[in-house]
């Protein structure tokens, strides 16, 4: 099952002589559970790619599909209601609300979208990200590794059709990055989840099922990750 097909994907900022193809007629498709990594130069075009998948952004033409539904045909609030429901994202900046606690950091999408947690499925969140001890711990009590699980269990959090991580790795230690890789990568496999990475360190990269490359705005496929 097809949970993502791009459509002759373009993006352009600016007009005339300040004009940026920053996508040019990207074309691909993700199936469900897969792990896919974007690598690429610095201004290649990645982020703005994860932007328009993660309806963050608005192509200058083509189409998204998420999970059947054409993302760019629906109205502003309707589009806001899938996006919470259907992404996930994890940034290079945690983005936690520091006045909140780890689960509640976690649980933070479903109450805002009216929804009550589901304990069991949250308490096995916790243990997997290896947070059970930390629940209660607010965003400063806890280490740049620690708060990146927090976003990545949020991310989980409401099951959403896909997954969209920017540079989860950017902010951490080696060692620390290797641990969220390893742990993003356990939780796709546990939960069927579909992730799409970007990514600078070609290692992380190998981890991923399919390698995309972008350059120049257009994108084209390096082939399955070595592990």
């Amino acid at each position: 099952m097809k949970v993502l097909i791009t459509e002759n994907l373009c993006k352009t900022y600016g007009a005339g002589e300040t004009e940026v193809e920053a996508l040019k007629n990207v074309s691909f498709s993700v199936s469900k559970g897969e792990f896919i990594a974007i690598v690429g130069p610095s201004g290649s075009g990645k982020s703005t790619l994860l932007n328009l998948i993660g309806a963050l952004d608005t192509p200058t033409s083509g189409k998204v599909f998420l999970d059947g539904k054409d993302v760019f045909a629906m109205k502003e609030k309707e589009l806001s209601v899938f996006r919470r429901r259907n992404i996930g994202f994890v940034f290079q900046a945690y983005n936690l609300v520091p006045e909140l606690n780890v689960e509640e950091n976690i649980i933070l999408p479903l109450l805002l979208d009216y929804r009550k947690p589901e304990k069991k499925y949250i308490d096995e969140l916790l243990n997997v990200l290896g947070l059970s001890e930390r629940r209660l711990h607010l965003p400063h009590q806890l280490s740049g590794g620690q708060q990146q699980r927090v976003a990545i269990a949020r991310a989980l959090a409401t099951r959403p059709a896909i997954i969209l991580a920017d540079e989860p790795t950017g902010n951490l230690d080696s060692q620390n990055s290797r641990d969220v890789i390893n742990l993003m990568k356990m939780s796709v496999e546990k939960y069927e989840q579909t992730l799409i990475m970007i990514t600078h360190n070609q290692n992380f990269a190998s981890f991923a099922d399919r390698v995309l490359n972008v350059e120049d705005g257009v994108v084209t496929e390096l082939g399955g990750g070595q592990r």
